[in-house]
């Protein structure tokens, strides 16, 4: 598993309000509805979509941090 901060490009430290700017900035960039056709673009954004499901339940970044 990749590191889930760098998949979306904040520091550790990020407050939810930096995780949720960040994925909101990433996944426009790389949705499917905005790259019909590339495949590379939606494994990103899935990837992406996973690492902010994770990151922004306080209780599931506390077991990843750990």
């Amino acid at each position: 598993m990749s590191d889930l901060y760098a998949v979306l490009e904040v520091d550790r430290s990020a407050s939810p309000d930096e995780l949720k700017k960040a994925y909101r900035r990433l996944a426009r960039q790389y949705h499917p509805d905005a790259n019909p056709g590339d495949a590379a673009a939606e494994a990103r954004f899935k990837e992406i979509s996973q690492a902010y499901e994770i990151l922004s339940d306080p209780e599931r970044r506390a077991n990843y941090d750990r």
